[in-house]
């Protein structure tokens, strides 16, 4: 009897689903508004998220998922119903097996939210991966080996970093610092800097176009409108690539020294085996550009990013359902 396995990368920022046999058919922003007065909910996914910041009072866009965590359990519940119906189509009668990817820094608690809401939206069996190990199965690396690989998962709301050898994490770190912050970093620069106030999506826009952690040879630049917080008036303003370096520069330092606390705890063995294959990125975070470069010039190691960032943990997750299902397949 075939069941259908489904991998759910549940990000702060989007949530991915993979379909056994079929891979990502469903990407969409993590965010869900709902109307305070009656408590219905008005859209879920990208329809949400054109509503961040310019809703009327009784119309909350909110992100259900923060720093990787549950942090509105109701809400999650239902958006990962309305995504994991999404993605199957109406025709399913069969619950699905799922597997969800949490950071690797997760409490016991915080994995059984989890667990509840992904039964609670209609799974007939869960497993839980941690993000570290589904960011490497994705990214194409066989785990399986004797043999050290160094992950960087950079999502919306964590970081994760760590050494996987035999299929195992070795030593990891999860830090609450990762895309969002870029974005809050940009925001703080632009207020402390050019005294203009901008919106989450504006500078998530500035920091996708222009945005960069390493200097580079050619600079971009980038018109912004905001408001102009001493006459209150709206505001246009060029800003530099340059710019956006100095902004984001006290946020990547921190998932650096994150990567170098990690790499001073591996097992020499290990380390040996990262100075030869590299560091290799994954997470939409990833993304960023100069981050590869910064990662080198900070570490002295070859640092790569995955062939397709963005989907690798959720093609982690999935393959991680089919290597389960393999042993399940009578059951």
């Amino acid at each position: 009897m075939q069941y259908t396995d489904i991998g759910i990368d549940l990000g702060t920022a989007s949530i991915l689903v993979y379909i056994r046999g079929k891979g990502v058919v469903l990407k969409e922003p993590s965010v869900v508004a709902f109307d305070k007065d009656t408590d219905k909910i008005k859209a879920i996914g990208e329809d949400a998220r054109l509503m961040l910041g310019r809703t009327p009072g009784n119309i909350v866009a909110v992100r259900p998922l923060r720093q990787g965590v549950i942090s509105d359990y109701k809400v999650t519940e239902q958006m990962m119903k309305h995504f994991i119906q999404k993605a199957l189509g109406k025709r399913t009668f069969r619950k699905p097996r799922i597997a969800v990817c949490v950071p690797s820094g997760v409490t016991e608690v915080e994995k059984k939210a989890v667990e509840d809401a992904t039964y609670q939206a209609g799974a007939r069996d869960v497993s839980i991966i941690e993000e570290p190990i589904a960011a490497a199965i994705g990214a194409g690396i066989d785990i399986s080996k004797p043999c050290g690989n160094m992950i960087v998962d950079i999502g919306g709301g964590t970081s994760d970093i760590a050494v996987i050898s035999l299929g195992g994490t070795v030593v990891s770190a999860s830090i609450k610092i990762a895309g969002d912050d870029f974005d809050e970093a940009i925001v703080r620069y632009m207020r402390k800097k050019h005294n203009l106030l901008i919106g989450e999506r504006t500078a998530e826009d500035i920091k996708i176009k222009i945005g960069t952690a390493f200097k580079r040879a050619e600079v971009d630049h980038m018109d912004v409108r905001g408001r102009n917080l001493v006459t209150g008036l709206p505001k246009t303003i060029r800003v530099s690539s340059e710019e956006t370096e100095e902004a984001l520069r006290e946020t990547t330092s921190q998932i650096i020294d994150t990567i170098h606390s990690v790499l001073e705890k591996t097992p020499p063995e290990l380390a040996a085996d990262i100075a030869d294959r590299g560091i290799v990125l994954t997470g939409g975070g990833s993304l960023l550009r100069g981050l590869e470069d910064l990662v080198e010039s900070r570490t002295g190691i070859n640092t790569m990013t995955a062939e397709d960032p963005m989907t690798a943990v959720a093609i982690g997750t999935g393959k991680y359902v089919e290597f389960l299902a393999g042993y399940r397949e009578d059951y």
